[in-house]
């Protein structure tokens, strides 16, 4: 189906995919950097940022989201992309990857890996993140993210570093968060999340040191999981890519041997 995106870049092709209630935006502290030497395509889940919904009764669930992404890379005539994700992007990038229709994955903290008790912490989390969003006016956010007390509040949650965080940038993912026509159905969708099959691609799992969302614990179920050892990404909260762009970029280049 047809996205929104931002393409930067030469070389092959690298997909990202942000987490719930964000926008391809997200990624914006690491696309230079990648752009060096990949193609870099940050995507507009259906539902989130200025892509369209899904078609028709499709339910937002992980799986739905990630067809929607694979065939949005088949209109663009990408085979094969190296993928990286964040959060449910994260989960996403490896459920592709359990297809075989990427080459590497990368998931920043993915979604799926959390106990009963972590599930519910998560949702209602986000569920006051949104609340917060949609009842702020525009003037409000604005205040809020110029305030170095009030973007410790309104981000502590997802970065480690708000003070880092641009304020313009804070205002449009606040409005992108409030305006998610998927969001609410994809986080309904949780409750029934679990990891994806074995992967059939390469790939990396790193987790923010200070994830205050998907707490860093999840990290060793995700380890169990894929066989293999889990990156942790010191300094960073649950959205790495503001926190340490160097570093994130740096992951995902190292997934993949063309960035070695």
């Amino acid at each position: 189906m047809e996205l929104a995106f931002e393409r930067r870049g030469t070389g092959a092709p690298l997909i990202l995919i942000h987490g719930i209630g964000h926008h391809w935006q997200a990624w914006q502290p690491v696309m230079d950097r990648l752009a060096v030497t990949r193609t870099v395509i940050a995507v507009d889940l259906p539902g989130f940022g200025v892509s369209p919904g899904l078609p028709g009764r499709t339910p937002y669930t992980a799986e739905s989201l990630a067809d929607a992404v694979e065939s949005f890379c088949a209109l663009l005539g990408v085979r094969d992309p190296d993928v990286a994700g964040n959060s449910l992007g994260g989960y996403i990038a490896l459920e592709l990857a359990s297809r075989g229709v990427v080459r590497t994955a990368t998931a920043l903290s993915p979604a799926g890996f959390w106990s009963r008790a972590e599930l519910l912490y998560c949702r209602l989390a986000l569920r006051a993140l949104r609340a917060s969003a949609r009842a702020l006016s525009p003037e409000q956010v604005a205040m809020a993210a110029e305030s170095p007390f009030m973007r410790s509040l309104s981000a502590g949650l997802l970065v480690a570093h708000p003070s880092r965080l641009d304020p313009a940038a804070l205002v449009a993912a606040t409005q992108a968060l409030g305006s998610a026509s998927g969001f609410d159905e994809t986080l309904e969708s949780f409750a029934g999340l679990m990891p994806p099959a074995p992967p059939k691609s390469p790939i990396t799992i790193a987790w923010g040191e200070h994830d205050r969302l998907l707490l860093r614990r999840q990290a060793v179920r995700a380890a169990r999981w894929s066989g293999r050892r889990v990156k942790l990404l010191k300094g960073c909260g649950h959205v790495p890519m503001s926190d340490d762009p160097e570093l994130v970029a740096r992951v995902i280049l190292e997934t993949d041997p063309v960035g070695e």
